[in-house]
């Protein structure tokens, strides 16, 4: 599709263009982020929540005395509790950190499942501390289970007497589990070892949708990474092809606020699309990862919202997307907006992760 059929990112709603740094900061990022919230993700509470950690184990010599391995719970109130897995390498003294949501529980991730599933795979911790970055990991549903039922997770710590469910401009679980990424980024800021400048967050899949929605929002993040994020994440709404606004409200309606829903087979009335998502990183990098057999998460769509967004990133100053067309196979791009498209499906896979650490070099030296 042409961009020109997109909302445009530098185009205020009341038609004013934005020319400068200053007018993105001062006022269209922040109008942009407004319509994300009111059409698509929902809004986040931002009062905050008292939380406290407890060590729940440490070693000094894992991976044969190449990392710190601890394990640590962070606790909101009596109820709500989440279980954070981290790998620091020994060798830096303050290391650059690649955080994410897994789905099947951190011993899965750190050991991995006999079970023939993309998602289950463990995660190359090993690899990544050898290149001298740390792996913090918690189980997406400790922070809100993954069910179309909002009386667990964080969501009642916000609620108004006799509210039950989020109202329809109010944050479903890709906001929950984003603001649990920004709980896990509050511990990592006072974490020895940990270079909380360069904490780059990343996920697969719903957690690619997550990381994004959790970058937009919290500018601490110093980077991004999307792998296979599909509807919802990288990939263009306007386009429906592959997992549409209808499918996946229709299959995951907890997902977003539901306002999101009204837009099913009308996404031409979106006032925002993915690509804008994207700019709201800006300058930060960000990386978007696709595979060539995961048609329903859109390759092409995913390579056109980090397309459409290089016009504010170069704004701000960066090169942007150095591409116009999608790359060939295995041909990484590792400009200020960067991607990739693997042979293979939907999963998150080691040659990804390599790729993932290339583009942190390149960025973060």
């Amino acid at each position: 599709m042409a961009l020109t059929a997109l909302p445009d990112p530098l185009v205020g709603e009341d038609g004013t263009p934005v020319r400068t740094a200053e007018e993105w900061f001062g006022s269209r990022r922040s109008e942009i982020l407004d319509l994300f919230e009111r059409h698509v993700y929902g809004r986040t509470p931002k009062a905050a929540v008292p939380m406290r950690a407890e060590r729940l184990s440490r070693d000094d010599s894992a991976l044969d005395g190449r990392a710190v391995r601890q394990e640590v719970r962070l606790w909101f109130g009596e109820r709500l509790h989440v279980d954070v897995l981290a790998f620091l390498p020994r060798a830096v003294e303050s290391a650059p950190v690649f955080l994410g949501l897994n789905f099947r529980g951190n011993r899965v991730v750190e050991h991995g499942s006999t079970a023939t599933d993309p998602i289950a795979h463990p995660w190359p911790i090993g690899e990544m501390v050898e290149r001298g970055y740390g792996v913090v990991t918690a189980c997406y549903e400790d922070i809100d289970p993954d069910v179309d039922d909002f009386d667990n997770g964080p969501h009642p710590l916000f609620y108004r007497p006799g509210q039950t469910r989020p109202e329809p401009e109010e944050w479903g679980a890709i906001g929950a589990w984003a603001w649990g990424l920004s709980r896990i980024m509050d511990w990592l800021e006072r974490e020895p070892g940990v270079d909380a400048r360069r904490v780059i967050v990343l996920g697969h899949s719903r957690m690619g949708k997550t990381a994004l929605w959790a970058a937009a929002q919290d500018q601490r993040f110093a980077a991004a990474v999307s792998n296979n994020s599909g509807c919802g994440g990288a990939a263009l709404s306007r386009r429906d092809v592959g997992e549409s606004v209808e499918a996946i409200t229709r299959r995951f309606p907890h997902w977003f606020c539901r306002t999101f829903a009204s837009y099913a087979d009308n996404e031409q009335a979106l006032p925002v699309d993915q690509h804008m998502l994207i700019a709201l990183i800006a300058p930060r990098p960000v990386y978007i990862a696709s595979a060539e057999e995961d048609i329903w998460a859109d390759p092409e769509g995913e390579f056109l919202g980090g397309l459409g967004a290089d016009p504010v990133y170069r704004l701000l100053g960066t090169d942007g997307l150095a591409a116009t067309e999608r790359p060939p196979l295995e041909q990484p791009v590792r400009s200020r907006i960067g991607y990739h498209i693997r042979p293979g499906g939907h999963a998150m896979t080691v040659y990804d992760w390599h790729r993932f650490a290339d583009f942190a070099d390149h960025h973060f030296g």
